[in-house]
């Protein structure tokens, strides 16, 4: 089977063709990030507008690259939430024209199921990457039972998969998300959007001059010895905000390059000891046979490092999956492998967007 996925949900613009839910055929991606980087964040309604001039370019290309033709399709994939109304209108319209004017299928995705679809995905003969970072990605289906991490900008959650269709929700977090977190730290810390990438670089720079890993500050791990899986990043955001204030140069009210580094590092640390501490305690728990990563914060090097290492020590049989650091961003290759795998056609003219979907669909 071979489906054409659209992802709308936020400010990039993307078309994949996959065939089987695994091989990815083609994959286009038209983004805005360097706009919203001038503003230190996305505008919703400049953010669709941008979508709205590249949506069809992009599902040409797409299609194009593939060398195939629309009758050789089979079906539509569209995510239709969560995400920015206008944004996911953009996609959900489309995808519901091409549905009507080309007699195929349509099927609505959850963006955040398919960024566990992640996982399910392979390189095809068409399809360029950069070369994947050192993790313990694996190319093969992960198996079930599947614990998966979804860790993105608005969303963290983790989800118990016992088959396709079949999740039960663990935990997530009760205030901002830890992508978030990284964002707005990194702004405290007067460095780019988005912050996770800033961050990582600039605490790469403090690892680089400290061998022996010494930090010198220490943020507070909230929720860490709580028995639950749920997370809170508002106090470190909190706590990042104070420290920031007390180091500032009280002439030029800024920090200098060494501090900057140095905090960056301890921000991201603090976050993924909560995040590898807790969903290790769910898979003793549990006892998955797979660990699945998923969301723009598992393009995090250093949390796919902590995740393999304490998998290691602890002697924990389970497969580590981490998918590259392109399919773990915003992209309509997981879209049309979670239609594939999740398969539910639905009605073109029935097709509604849902700006709060959660991950468990409410």
């Amino acid at each position: 089977m071979v489906i054409l996925g659209i992802e709308t949900s936020c400010d990039e613009t993307a078309a994949s063709v996959v065939e089987d839910g695994r091989k990815v055929l083609s994959h286009v991606l038209a983004s805005s990030a360097d706009m919203h980087a001038k503003t230190g964040g996305i505008i919703p309604e400049v953010a669709a507008r941008e979508q709205v001039k590249a949506i069809l370019p992009v599902i040409n290309e797409a299609i194009e690259n593939c060398k195939l033709k629309i009758e050789n399709l089979d079906a539509i994939a569209v995510t239709a939430g969560p995400g920015l109304i206008g944004s996911l209108l953009v996609g959900v319209e489309t995808a519901r024209t091409l549905a009507y004017v080309w007699n195929k299928p349509i099927v609505p995705v959850n963006h955040l199921v398919g960024h566990i679809y992640a996982n399910w995905l392979v390189a095809g003969s068409t399809w360029h990457v950069e070369k994947p970072q050192a993790t313990s990605y694996k190319p093969h289906a992960p198996e079930f039972p599947a614990l998966a991490l979804v860790v993105s900008g608005g969303h963290t959650d983790l989800v118990l998969m016992t088959a396709h269709g079949k999740m039960k929700w663990i935990g997530g977090t009760r205030d901002d998300a830890a992508g978030e977190a990284f964002d707005k730290t990194a702004r405290l810390l007067g460095l780019p959007y988005p912050g996770g990438p800033a961050i990582a670089a600039e605490a790469a720079k403090f690892e680089a001059r400290n061998s022996k890993h010494e930090k010198l500050h220490m943020f507070p791990r909230p929720m860490m010895d709580e028995k639950n899986f749920d997370w809170s990043f508002s106090g470190l955001k909190t706590a990042v905000l104070r420290e920031t204030e007390k180091l500032k140069n009280k002439k030029t009210k800024k920090l200098s390059g060494e501090e900057i580094s140095c905090l960056a590092a301890e921000i991201q640390e603090a976050i993924v000891d909560v995040l590898v501490t807790k969903t290790i305690r769910a898979v003793k728990k549990f006892k998955p046979q797979s660990l699945l990563l998923g969301g723009g914060v598992a393009a995090n090097q250093r949390l796919c490092e902590e995740f393999k290492l304490k998998i290691e020590n602890l002697k924990l049989k389970i497969n580590l999956h981490v998918p590259p650091p392109l399919l773990c961003t915003d992209n309509a290759s997981y879209i049309a492998a979670a239609a594939y795998y999740n398969y539910k056609p639905v009605d073109w003219r029935k097709i509604t967007v849902k700006p709060e979907l959660t991950i468990m669909g409410e």
